[in-house]
């Protein structure tokens, strides 16, 4: 008996009715097929077709020309592969289960420049070196009204007893979600009115990006189920706070399990091998910015004084920093990258990160000097900018020779050209460039185009 056919006879002695097989898009968004229980074990054997570039379709689900997988195919099919590792019931939808997807043309081969071959790359190398992430990713999100998408309550007052739980659906997040395999940290209302921010356990290799996939669109589902709209847009309101995703990594010995990025010793907690992590952080930071904050909305939230970061830094539990080193004894020393926004894909946004500090450590790169203590590595005007446009932070990201090494040249060339596609239509329907608008200045068209579907 196969393992698909384990899965399902579990799954039909439970009385699971239809399967979800899930492809994450260029987003993070989930492309879902919805299958009869029936017909879902010759599709995991056969593969399930799917328009070929659904990967890669912009924010608003155009085609764009250039990005490998539409005119370049004759709009062709793809055949999606599930993972039976992501193999889960969903606690939220009756009678239902879900499986994440892998994408192949129909000889076989690869599609290289979606979002989980871009993390399977950057595993790959990682383990040919003898080690293996654990990743944590940490979501803030607006949980608003369903039909007139305002704020259900105004004011800030962070960790407030009755805010935090002021509607079931926080609750339901909280105790739904193991279910999934995803197990809650802790739930709280965050800075802003109507803002939560929910952690989860991180996890080893492909489920620390699989987990956030999965908890991103669940809480949006769970909160459509309820009336409301949970959106992880960046910067959905000028004057109130932004949507971060702070993404925490270390790295284990692929053999024993022990993180290898921590010293006690040190002044900085870290290890030979992490400070070399963090150097490849530092020196390739421009080169990945736009995986890590990929829209126009993202750059709304860099500002001084808002726990958001601005220029390229690091510093021992330094929240002004790029980079902070979260100490936390030899089994959880970390470094958490600040500058992700809600709106990123978790597959890509970790494969930036583990690709860049990977490459610290090949090349035994050493990090410039840490912040001090009790100086915010904000307020040191010597240190570089991160890139102030969605437009410079691309122009980096091609320019930049590391990024083909890291993520290929396919995914290279269909992300510059959705990107590059949304910020043309932006300036055709705004009439305007979007580099001109003042930082907290959210337009209309970033509203229509992030607020509801993300």
């Amino acid at each position: 008996m196969s393992g698909f056919d384990q899965i399902f006879d579990d799954w039909e002695s439970q009385g699971i009715k239809r399967v979800r097989f899930e492809l994450p898009d260029l987003h993070g968004t989930s492309r879902t097929k919805i299958v009869p229980l029936k017909a879902a074990r010759s599709f995991a054997r056969n593969g399930l077709n799917m328009y070929g570039g659904t990967a890669v379709l912009d924010t608003r689900s155009d085609v764009v020309p250039g990005s490998l997988y539409n005119e370049e195919v004759g709009y062709g099919d793809q055949l999606l592969f599930p993972d039976p590792a992501t193999a889960a019931i969903v606690p939220w939808a009756p009678e239902t289960a879900r499986l994440i997807c892998d994408a192949r043309w129909y000889d076989g081969q690869t599609l290289e420049a979606t979002p989980r071959a871009v993390y399977r790359r950057v595993l790959e190398k990682a383990a040919g070196m003898g080690f293996e992430p654990m990743t944590g990713c940490e979501f803030e999100f607006y949980l608003l009204d369903g039909e007139t998408h305002q704020r259900l309550f105004e004011g800030y007052h962070i960790f407030n007893v009755v805010r935090n739980e002021w509607v079931p659906t926080i609750n339901r997040i909280v105790d739904l979600m193991p279910g999934m395999g995803i197990d809650i940290i802790t739930a709280n209302c965050e800075y802003a009115g109507s803002q939560w921010e929910i952690n989860f356990t991180p996890g080893r290799g492909l489920d620390g990006p699989d987990k956030a996939f999965a908890f991103k669109n669940g809480v949006k589902q769970i909160a459509h189920q309820d009336g409301y709209l949970a959106t992880f847009m960046t910067k959905p309101w000028a004057g109130h706070s932004g949507n971060g995703c702070h993404i925490h990594m270390s790295l284990l010995d692929k053999e024993s399990g022990q993180n290898v990025m921590a010293d006690e010793s040190h002044p900085q907690a870290l290890s030979e091998v992490g400070l070399q992590f963090v150097a490849g952080l530092i020196t390739h930071a421009n080169a990945i910015d736009a995986l890590l904050a990929p829209t126009i909305n993202c750059r709304r939230r860099r500002r001084t004084h808002t726990f958001s970061p601005t220029n390229i830094s690091w510093g021992l539990e330094d929240r002004s920093a790029l980079l902070r080193v979260k100490a936390a004894g030899a089994d959880a020393t970390r470094v958490e990258t600040r500058s992700p926004s809600g709106l990123l894909n978790p597959y890509l946004a970790s494969a930036a990160i583990l690709a860049a500090g990977l490459d610290g450590i090949e090349k035994g790169l050493e990090p410039p000097a840490p912040s001090r203590q009790g100086v915010p590595a904000e307020e040191d005007e010597s240190l570089e900018k991160l890139p102030a446009t969605l437009a410079e932070a691309l122009d980096h990201f091609e320019a930049s020779a590391a990024t083909t090494d890291f993520f290929g040249q396919d995914f290279k060339d269909a992300y510059l050209a959705v990107r590059r596609y949304e910020l043309g239509r932006f300036a055709a329907e705004e009439n305007e460039d979007p580099d001109s608008q003042r930082a907290d200045e959210i337009s209309a068209w970033e509203t229509n185009e992030y607020l509801e579907l993300y």
